[in-house]
């Protein structure tokens, strides 16, 4: 047994041993001991080394020799996305189990007689998302569960930090300081994936005190997360034309796609990583129309549960050799070990692509195999310039929101609802401390309570903000930060299976009684529309893509400016050299250029 694990509790090494888990990782060695002093600790690491152990095994410890018998939560352990809450679950349960430690999911998709279950009997570990940590302060027995919390473990935290969701999520931690500061507070323990501004995400991560950030220690793995990826320009040829038409795409696409299901068919396992749930559609029903039989699913946010889990447990068995994904498999869902990954188009950014890539080779010492495959000049030059500082290690700064009026509007009618009524400045108090608001000036803060005050959002009555009934709705219809649009269910009335989600404005433009549409990969008609759902029959034909609400990915700046310089030279046809691609891709690029020349530009 290696020495740092010596400094556990014989039960956690007993586990250990029984896993055949003989010597830590370099990122175990480096993180165990930090965290068993108490410190706040941002773990920094690619995936495949350990992260997740590294925090969680110190934590058990300190909890199996310092449990106090309160009634309440020890633990809450945060993660991005509710497929993730679950994967969590499955990975500890067993941990749970022999420990004595009893672990517990609530997000949205939980039951509500598991939520009353937790509500008579807290769980020691909270397993949730960022808008459900905000909902259970503002739930009387909840919120009085929360006061005993020690520890907070946030995984894929570097998600969170530029986002809106995220200056919520922080605002959430500092008031949970203050329901636990009689107690001397809690642990912050981050977990990230490789990031190019480490300082930034740990000031996010201990937000401050006293006017100063907290100290969060940062432990980064020196181990470099080997990495082959190159790109691909595949343009469609006059052979492609009747095949590509026959099944309504572009012969670029019919192209692409008759190069993935050589890859695919190449490796053991692959992940295809699209950027848009429309374009996952997109390839895989193009693929159920073209290649019957070929074992390839589809796997994104506004599918049904059951859809995704399914088509993960598949994967993970092998019975599946490609899943077609978005971001929904970017964190760390455990989905087995996929040996290649295929990035549809460019990734956008630098960050993205490493995150992906690293997906495949998903243990420690393997090499992470990938490829981009492109289908314009524009996409193979983004592409080409992602992929080589992605291999240089040339991550963009991850930047901070600061001040988003969104949020602070929300939590303030949150503290008001949470504490009935508040002191002014306490309220002020307690949001200036999170890292995105630690700028906030007190007149700007003033404008947006007075601003909540004349909507009738809140009262103010002798300096302190009061919570109405409007407080309520408000807090609810609001307590995400991802952009929303109403949807449909969509049940399958052969089996009367949920098989996912469509957004309201797709559903009237096209959601008619025999109108045929794509999800899942799969054509469905439709039978009927109800008030909040779309009763739906599988067929044989090629239906509509549908579209979804989302955000689209920025380009760097930075990215840009080099795409706009090689773009200058390939055009000029000088010699280019140092990206990852055959110089097949640059004369395929010169061509497109030179017949786009004289267009004018949209």
């Amino acid at each position: 047994m290696a020495s740092v694990f010596s400094l556990l509790d014989k039960r956690i090494r007993s586990l250990l041993e029984d896993r055949g888990i003989k010597r830590p990782t370099e990122i175990q060695r480096k993180a165990i001991p930090v965290i068993l002093k108490g410190e706040h600790v941002l773990l920094i690491a690619p995936t495949g080394l350990g992260k997740t152990e590294a925090a969680l095994l110190p934590v058990f410890n300190q909890f199996l020799r310092n449990r106090s018998g309160k009634k309440g939560v020890s633990i809450v352990y945060v993660t991005p996305l509710r497929a993730l809450n679950r994967d969590m679950l499955r990975r500890t349960l067993e941990w749970g189990k022999r420990l004595g430690v009893s672990i517990s999911v609530r997000h949205g998709d939980t039951s509500q007689s598991e939520r009353a279950r937790q509500v008579r009997k807290p769980p020691d570990v909270l397993i949730t998302t960022p808008e459900t940590f905000q909902i259970l302060f503002v739930g009387k027995r909840l919120r009085e569960h929360l006061k005993t919390v020690r520890w907070v473990i946030v995984d894929e935290i570097h998600e969170l930090a530029g986002e809106e969701r995220g200056a919520q999520f922080a605002v959430g931690l500092e008031r949970l300081e203050e329901l636990t500061k009689e107690d001397d507070g809690f642990q912050r323990i981050g977990l990230s994936a490789t990031v190019g501004s480490p300082s930034e995400v740990a000031r996010f991560l201990g937000g401050m005190m006293n006017g100063i950030p907290r100290n969060v220690r940062i432990v980064e793995s020196d181990v470099f997360k080997r990495m082959d990826v190159d790109v691909e320009f595949v343009k469609g040829e006059k052979k492609d034309v009747d095949e590509a038409f026959g099944l309504s795409i572009e012969p670029n696409v019919f192209a692409s796609l008759k190069r993935c299901r050589e890859l695919v068919e190449k490796h053991k396992a692959t992940l295809l990583f699209v950027n848009t749930r429309d374009s996952a559609e997109v390839l895989g029903s193009r693929f159920h129309l073209w290649a019957e039989g070929f074992a390839v699913d589809v796997h994104h946010g506004s599918l049904s549960k059951q859809s995704r889990v399914e088509a993960e447990e598949r994967f993970r068995s092998g019975k599946l050799k490609g899943l077609i994904c978005t971001s929904s498999l970017e964190l760390g869902i455990d989905v087995g070990l996929a040996d290649f990954v295929i990035q549809y188009t460019s990734p956008r950014q630098v960050t993205r692509l490493v995150q992906r890539v690293g997906r495949s080779g998903h243990m420690v010492g393997r090499v992470s195999k990938g490829k981009i495959i492109a289908l314009s000049a524009e996409d193979f030059l983004e592409s080409i310039v992602l992929a080589r500082r992605a291999l240089n290690g040339e991550l963009e700064e991850l930047r901070v929101r600061r001040n988003p009026y969104t949020v602070l509007a929300h939590q303030v009618i949150s503290l008001a609802l949470e504490y009935k009524r508040i002191k002014v400045g306490r309220v002020y108090g307690i949001i200036k401390r999170a890292y995105p608001f630690s700028t906030l000036e007190w007149e700007e803060f003033l404008r947006v309570v007075e601003q909540l005050r004349s909507e009738r959002r809140i009262n103010l009555v002798d300096d302190f903000v009061v919570g109405r009934m409007k407080s309520r709705l408000y807090f609810i219809d609001n307590i995400s930060m991802i952009p929303d649009e109403k949807s449909f269910a969509v049940v399958d009335i052969t089996s009367r299976r949920r098989v996912g989600v469509l957004d309201e404005s797709f559903v009237v433009n096209n959601g008619y009684e025999g109108a045929s549409f794509i999800l899942q990969g799969r054509p469905w008609r439709v039978v009927k529309v109800e008030e909040d759902s779309v009763l739906v029959t599988p067929v044989k034909e090629i239906g509509v893509i549908p579209s979804w609400i989302g955000e689209d990915i920025p380009v760097p700046f930075e990215v840009a400016q080099e795409v706009g310089r090689l773009r200058k030279l390939v055009v000029e046809e000088k010699v280019v050299e140092g990206y990852p691609c055959s110089f097949d891709g640059f004369e395929k690029t010169l061509e497109a250029l030179k017949d786009a020349k004289g267009f004018v530009v949209p």
